[in-house]
């Protein structure tokens, strides 16, 4: 049986991937050529680490630099806290995608680049080269999905709509945690990317809001990169958190932003796109896209509740203050709430630290 994967992202890369492991004849098609680009923080949370693992990419040191946790910044405010298990990896998001491209073809996947997809129909997609016929459709065309869209799955819920703007900077990595800094409205992350580079994304539910006001809003940030060279051109791109009513239609399923999504500063993107492409794979397997639907609700269960509370700390500069003082006095408890984040806790193990952190917050 064929599969068709319409999206040549990182998405569509590892559904391609994850369907070749079931044994699928496999196709994917974008309108762009490879290395695909995006505005993205290009921190790879242990647990993606580990989801990539599953489609046979494994990342080391070398291919970018390893990071050890989390830092929340606001003002004189420091909290931080590291990953229980192993290190994430800060990765240039070509060179991610050039590997996600290599060990496709290693697969056997097929690559029609420079070929948009221009409608779909009953067992087959149509491309500027003509009609291809195939089992199974897969969309993977991104946060604006075309797919989505000839297939009438647009209805769902979604939370607010924030603009990202990412630039590299050529400074040596001043430390080796994601940090994530904090203001009204708006945040900045930067990732340690190499060992002479960072990368930085401001987060703004204002689309006018570029890089250039991290020395209004960061002036700790901006000290760091004042005599820092820019390195390329500054990118944008919008994220959201957002859940359809379902994510299959027929012999045509979803993955990634196109079947929803959580906001940037979560980390979450990648690691769901990757976790769901053997979910989807093992479902078109067994004829039962039902069943990716049901695992698909439950993988991005955990990161839309923690896309909701990072954008309560957003909104509320009392709530933030309160919440980082309490991170910083206990960085155990930092620790543990991290543990959840990465979907490294046990079901009591949340409980716990639910309790724990709720009752720090109240007694502040």
């Amino acid at each position: 049986m064929d599969v068709f994967v319409i999206g040549g992202g990182p998405a569509g890369l590892a559904a391609a991937i994850a369907a070749r492991q079931q044994g699928f004849g496999v196709t994917v098609a974008d309108g762009a050529k490879p290395p695909v680009d995006k505005a993205c923080g290009e921190g790879l949370l242990p647990d993606t680490l580990c989801a990539l693992e599953d489609l046979g990419i494994r990342l080391g040191a070398s291919d970018g630099f390893s990071f050890r946790g989390i830092r929340f910044v606001e003002g004189s405010l420091n909290a931080e806290a590291e990953f229980p298990r192993r290190n994430g990896i800060g990765v240039r998001r070509t060179l991610l995608h050039e590997m996600l491209v290599e060990r496709a073809q290693s697969a056997g996947v097929r690559f029609m680049w420079e070929t948009p997809v221009v409608g779909i129909g009953d067992h087959k997609v149509v491309t500027s080269r003509g009609e291809i016929r195939t089992d199974w459709i897969v969309g993977a065309d991104g946060v604006h999905s075309r797919v989505r869209q000839w297939c009438g799955l647009e209805g769902g819920s979604s939370g607010m709509v924030r603009y990202a703007n990412r630039r590299h900077y050529r400074v040596v990595p001043w430390s080796n945690h994601i940090e994530v800094h904090w203001a009204d409205g708006v945040q900045a992350y930067v990732t340690p990317v190499e060992s002479t580079s960072v990368c930085v994304v401001l987060l703004s539910r204002q689309a006018d809001v570029r890089l250039i006001s991290i020395k209004d809003r960061f002036p700790l940030l901006a000290q760091r990169l004042k005599k820092a060279p820019c390195i390329g051109a500054e990118r944008g791109g919008v994220t959201l958190t957002r859940r359809l009513k379902s994510v299959y239609r027929g012999r045509v399923a979803l993955v990634g932003d196109a079947s929803g999504g959580v906001d940037a500063i979560t980390g979450d993107g990648l690691s769901l796109s990757f976790q769901e492409a053997p979910a989807l794979a093992a479902a078109m397997q067994s004829g039962d896209l039902a069943a990716y639907q049901r695992d698909h609700r439950m993988l991005s269960k955990r990161p839309t509740q923690m896309a909701g509370w990072l954008a309560l700390l957003g909104s509320s500069a009392g709530l933030r203050a309160r919440t980082l003082g309490v991170l910083a006095r206990h960085p155990d408890t930092f620790s543990r709430l991290l543990n959840i984040h990465t979907g490294a806790a046990s079901a009591m193990e949340i409980a716990s630290a639910g309790t724990r952190f709720g009752w720090q917050l109240v007694t502040a």
